[in-house]
C-alpha cells in the first residue's frame, strides 16, 4: 500500500472520531456550526501533515498505529477524565467484562495524564498497603498508566480472587516510585458506621459509599435519631468516591425538604433538575455539619453541595475532587469505541463538580498524612494508641472531626 494512502487512512481514523464528538452522521447532518465544523476539518488537515512528518522525518521508523491510538487517547482525554478511546482489542475486553470479579480496593481517576487514587475501601489489600487519596499510580504490570485510558485502568485492577497485581505507586513526598504488589480479593463495602457524641446528642454517620444499600442503612438510622433523641447530626462524606448519583439525590432528599439539590445537563442532553421531595425528608432541621476531603468524590460530592448550597448545614475540611458526568459509549466502525462524557452534574448553585469541585466553608487540613512523614515526631501526634500485641501503631489526631463536633456542641439544637 503506497505511504500516501497509509497515511490518509491515518487521519481518516481520526475524523471517525472527530465526527462522533461533533455529531456529524452518516448524511453529514451536524447541530453543531458550520464555522465549528470547518475548524474541526481544518485540524483534520493538520493531523495528516504532522503524521507525513512523522513518517518521513522521526529519528526513526515510528510505530504508526501506536502513534495514533496515543493521538486519539490524547484528544479524549483533554475533554475530562471520564471521555476515553478504546483500540477495537480494548473494546473487545471491555465489552466482556461483566462486574463481579476480585479487586483490591481503590478507586481511581486520571489526574495529570496518571492513574490517581480517589479513595481506598477500609482493610481492602490497598487500604493494608497503606495506599491513600492523592498516590499516582504510575504503571500497572509493565503499563504506563499514561498510555492507558480510565476504563482500561480500572479493568486491569480487576481479576481472579487470589490473582496479584503489581502497581508502581509515587506517593506524597517520595521521590521513587515504589512497586507494590497487591492481591486481589472479593471487596466488600463496610456498612454505615453509627457513634454518638455528648452523652448521645451528637448522631456521628460514616457511609463508605453511596448505593442503595448503604442509603436505606442511612434512612434507618435518621429514623432512629428522631426517636432516640439525638439532636445534632454529623455526617462524615471523607473518602467516600462510590455509588450512584440517583442514591445520592435520594440522601440529600434526606435532610433537605424542598428546592433544587442538583442539576445534570449538556450540549445535547435535555437538562434534569433534581428536586427534594417533601415526604421523603426525614430531619431538615438537626444542626448538620459535613466532613469532606479530597478523597470526596462523585454522589458524595453532590449531597455536600446541596447541603452547603440550600444552607441546610456547614461543610468542614479539605477541598472535594471533582468528579461528576454522564458516559455514553459509542462505536466505531473500526471495532474500537469512544467514551464520551454526555452531561455533567452541577450543585444548586450551578457549580459543576467536575470543574469546581466542592469547597468547605471551614477548611481544614488533614493529618492522616503524618503517618508517612518521616519528620513528623511522637509529640505532633495523638497519644491514643492501638495495639495487636507487642507493636503499637500512634495515630495522628483528627483535626477536621474535633473541629466538627466543636462547631456542633456551640450549635443550639
Amino acid at each position: 500500500m503506497p505511504k500516501s494512502l497509509k497515511i490518509s487512512l491515518l487521519a481518516l481514523s481520526v475524523a471517525v472520531v472527530l465526527a462522533v464528538f461533533l455529531g456529524v452522521n452518516a448524511h453529514g447532518v451536524s447541530a453543531a456550526s458550520e464555522a465549528a465544523q470547518q475548524g474541526a476539518y481544518t485540524q483534520i488537515n493538520v493531523y495528516g501533515e504532522v503524521l507525513q512528518h512523522i513518517q518521513a522525518d522521526y529519528v526513526e521508523v515510528p510505530n504508526i498505529p501506536e502513534v495514533t491510538n496515543g493521538a486519539m487517547r490524547g484528544l479524549l482525554e483533554s475533554l475530562d477524565a471520564d471521555s476515553s478511546y478504546l483500540t477495537p482489542a480494548d473494546y473487545t475486553a471491555y465489552k466482556n467484562d461483566h462486574g463481579g470479579k476480585a479487586q483490591v480496593g481503590m478507586y481511581v481517576s486520571k489526574r495529570y495524564g496518571y492513574a490517581t487514587v480517589i479513595s481506598v475501601v477500609p482493610g481492602s489489600p490497598a487500604d493494608k498497603a497503606k495506599f491513600t487519596d492523592g498516590d499516582i499510580i504510575e504503571a500497572i504490570g509493565n503499563q504506563d498508566t499514561r498510555d492507558l485510558s480510565l476504563a482500561m485502568i480500572q479493568l486491569l485492577l480487576e481479576g481472579a480472587p487470589g490473582s496479584e497485581l503489581q502497581v508502581s505507586v509515587i506517593r506524597p513526598r517520595k521521590a521513587e516510585p515504589e512497586k507494590v504488589t497487591l492481591k486481589r480479593v472479593v471487596v466488600s463495602e463496610p456498612p454505615v458506621d453509627e457513634t454518638v457524641y455528648d452523652s448521645g446528642s451528637i448522631l456521628y454517620l460514616k457511609p463508605m459509599t453511596i448505593d442503595k444499600e448503604h442509603a436505606q442503612e442511612l434512612e434507618s438510622k435518621l429514623k432512629a435519631m428522631n426517636k432516640a433523641g439525638n439532636k445534632k447530626i454529623l455526617l462524615d462524606l471523607r473518602d467516600v468516591s462510590s455509588g450512584t448519583m440517583p442514591d445520592a439525590v435520594r440522601v440529600a432528599n434526606f435532610f433537605i425538604g424542598s428546592g433544587t439539590l442538583a442539576t445534570l445537563s449538556g450540549q445535547k442532553f435535555t437538562t434534569q433538575t433534581f428536586t427534594a421531595e417533601p415526604g421523603k425528608a426525614i430531619n431538615t432541621t438537626a444542626p448538620l455539619i459535613v466532613l469532606v476531603n479530597r478523597g470526596t468524590s462523585g454522589p458524595a460530592e453532590l449531597i455536600a453541595a446541596a447541603i452547603q448550597d440550600d444552607k441546610r448545614g456547614q461543610l468542614v475540611g479539605e477541598r472535594t475532587f471533582g468528579e461528576g458526568s454522564l458516559q455514553k459509549t459509542f462505536d466505531l466502525q473500526d471495532g474500537g469505541a469512544v467514551i464520551l462524557s454526555i452531561a455533567k452534574y452541577a450543585s444548586p448553585s450551578g457549580k459543576q463538580f467536575e470543574e469546581d469541585a466542592v469547597t468547605p466553608t471551614t477548611l481544614v487540613a488533614s493529618n492522616a498524612d503524618m503517618l508517612d512523614d518521616e519528620d513528623a515526631t511522637e509529640a505532633d501526634l495523638d497519644k491514643t494508641v492501638t495495639s495487636a500485641g507487642p507493636k503499637k501503631t500512634i495515630l495522628p489526631p483528627d483535626d477536621q472531626l474535633t473541629k466538627a463536633l466543636d462547631m456542633l456542641r456551640a450549635k443550639t439544637a
